[in-house]
């Protein structure tokens, strides 16, 4: 009898450890009666949130993934805004790898432009505080159809970058690149005329009820069906590939030198005051929304965090990996976020500091605490 009971007890600790292994951290988390993560669950359909979260699990010489989602669709529609400089960032370094003359120190300028530059100082410019004008220089370098497919040949889809950030975002064709191939002679990129993207025919294409167009209201839905399109699982798809080359065929990976992916994954994590900028404007939750969004604390050293966020039209996304050194844990998530209560787009009337954001910190804090506890 004593030795059934012990049989039976052993049988229930193992099936309890097991239980606890396989928690979906994501359903726990969303499930958190923390006010940040409650308002937004207890009124989801008035955000369209999508995630996904990777663990990660290694076995001798190989990474594993586990990937839980809530609400994923690649057909439900959220407007990307600057998630898309991430791979025209890393595509831009591989295409410097196919002409001999330029490298990431390679200065440069559009032309027509005054402004200099460096590959090497766009791709930073990128990461630490998402600038626009960084990323379309890269553009002009690359053209839409072969950011599109490039990434399609790696299997990143479905995905459709269409136009720049910022100011004349709708030329289809790019200008041309002044580069100075050494002290005193110059050359000249070719200037690329792209196609006129489709439009898209996706669920939520059309958003709201109106949305300001030069000062004016227009009440009817705002229409993206001519913008970026970059969904969660191509976001999701495209970190993998940047962290973990490795587990991909040769392929599907990114072209790039170890000096180049050393520098890609160094600009991922580093925070704008260690990119020499001002650190009362540019904290460093500025652009790392998962866990330190909402507040303006420094990141720990041994908390790193890789990754590209993206905010515009009342849309909040991150897609990073999050790694701590020191307690030895690491895991991947991708978020979106739409908070515009009033229906319009444009009044710059959204609630990223009073829900978004404070919702995607949260969520961070939530998983990577049950992280802590995984064995």
């Amino acid at each position: 009898m004593k030795q059934l009971l012990l049989l039976i007890s052993c049988i229930f600790l193992i099936s309890c450890s097991s239980k606890e292994q396989n928690l979906n951290f994501l359903e726990t988390a969303l499930s958190s009666k923390n006010p940040k993560i409650k308002r937004v669950m207890d009124s989801i359909e008035n955000y369209q949130v999508q995630i996904r979260y990777t663990q990660i699990d290694r076995r001798n010489d190989s990474v594993i993934f586990t990937d839980y989602d809530f609400q994923v669709n690649d057909s439900n529609y959220f407007y990307p805004a600057s998630t898309v400089k991430f791979p025209t960032a890393v595509l831009a370094l591989e295409r410097l790898n196919t002409t001999d003359t330029l490298s990431m120190n390679t200065k440069y300028y559009v032309e027509g432009d005054t402004i200099e530059s460096t590959f090497k100082l766009d791709v930073s410019e990128i990461f630490a505080v998402s600038d626009n004008l960084a990323n379309n220089r890269l553009v002009e370098l690359l053209g839409f159809e072969e950011i599109n497919n490039s990434l399609r040949k790696k299997g990143i889809t479905p995905v459709r970058i269409a136009h720049r950030l910022g100011q004349h975002s709708d030329d289809l064709r790019t200008k041309p690149l002044i580069v100075y191939l050494n002290d005193s002679s110059t050359g000249i990129t070719k200037s690329i005329l792209n196609k006129t993207p489709l439009e898209l025919n996706l669920l939520n294409v059309t958003k709201g009820s109106g949305y300001y167009q030069d000062d004016i209201l227009i009440i009817e839905p705002f229409d993206f069906s001519s913008k970026n399109y970059f969904p969660i699982s191509s976001q999701h798809n495209l970190i993998k590939r940047v962290i973990f080359p490795q587990n991909f065929d040769i392929s599907e990976r990114f072209n790039l030198s170890d000096e180049q992916h050393k520098y890609l994954l160094s600009t991922m994590h580093t925070v704008p005051r260690k990119a020499g900028y001002d650190q009362n404007s540019y904290y460093d939750g500025y652009c790392k929304f998962f866990i330190y969004g909402d507040t303006k604390e420094n990141i720990p050293e041994h908390l790193e965090i890789y990754n590209k966020v993206g905010f515009a039209y009342g849309t909040l996304t991150d897609c990073a990996y999050i790694k701590d050194t020191k307690k030895k844990i690491d895991f991947l998530l991708t978020a979106t976020i739409l908070v515009n209560k009033d229906g319009i787009f444009n009044d710059d009337a959204y609630e990223y500091d009073e829900i978004g954001i404070p919702f995607l910190a949260q969520l961070g804090r939530e998983i990577y605490q049950q992280e802590l506890k995984r064995k």
